[in-house]
């Protein structure tokens, strides 16, 4: 089937700007499914919220029930939406009890993060600054842009497990303070969604070992020298756009760090 002549218009602009891409050679499905990503880039459907059924977003976009569930099954696997058997399909999110610790790999030697409870968490520092060179390449802002520095400590039952420095972009994160993060009870990731309508899809990580200076062994509460993992993680939002960089080290003394791979 067809495309709706508008339908078709806005998703030829958005294929162009993937190179290869284009409507002409991209499978029915992927040119839908960059449709739905349009609309959830452009926030008509907020984190959490249900998005139209298959049968509706099939007659919006002129297309068989069957190309709408493939696109939205590909969406689902990058957990970009999620299904609820019996209820629909939902643009996901990381209040989800499931998917809040999605970019965080470290694992405790025995069971997972969730069994150990949530994470206590303790805000070191919080400022705003302009940024240096590297942070602003990182998130492909000018050197000197507004950003957001943050250094917290997340514990773990009671141990300092994961000391962060995080960088954000001034701009989308305006009024963002120590308290409002030190105050909310839930993910991170989850308080950008609600209060900044940013929505972190993906992220990359560097891994390197390291040994702890005197700062982070006394914040960790491990020798200097202890054996540390460096995680150094850039998450995007829609569109590829950098939204955080965030370093950190993790104790390595009763955890783990665990990947998939497929």
């Amino acid at each position: 089937m067809a495309i709706a002549p508008s339908s078709f218009h806005d998703l030829a602009a958005a294929a162009s700007t993937q190179a290869g891409a284009t409507p002409a050679f991209s499978p029915l499905y992927q040119q839908i499914k960059v449709l739905i990503l349009k609309s959830l880039q452009a926030g008509e459907w907020k984190p959490g919220e249900l998005i139209p059924s298959e049968m509706d977003l099939a007659a919006r976009f002129r297309v068989s029930q069957g190309t709408v569930r493939k696109a939205i099954d590909e969406l689902a696997a990058e957990n970009l939406v999620m299904r609820r058997q019996g209820k629909g399909t939902f643009v996901a999110t990381h209040a989800e009890q499931q998917v809040q610790y999605r970019f965080l790999r470290l694992m405790p030697d025995s069971g997972d993060l969730r069994s150990e409870g949530p994470a206590e968490r303790q805000i070191i520092d919080c400022k705003r600054l302009r940024a240096p060179a590297d942070i602003a390449r990182a998130l492909a802002l000018r050197a000197g842009d507004a950003v957001l520095q943050l250094r917290r400590v997340l514990s773990f039952q009671g141990t300092p497990t994961i000391l962060e420095d995080v960088w954000l972009p001034g701009g989308p994160f305006k009024g963002l303070t120590a308290d409002r993060l030190a105050s909310y009870g839930g993910p991170m990731y989850a308080l950008f969604e609600t209060e900044f309508g940013v929505r972190m899809v993906r992220a990359e990580e560097n891994i390197r070992a390291l040994a702890a200076d005197a700062a982070s062994a006394e914040l960790l509460k491990v020798p200097v020298g202890e054996p540390l993992l460096s995680v150094e993680r850039t998450a995007y939002t829609y569109n590829d756009v950098p939204m955080e960089l965030r370093r950190g080290l993790y104790r390595t003394d009763t955890h783990h760090y665990k990947n998939e791979l497929s």
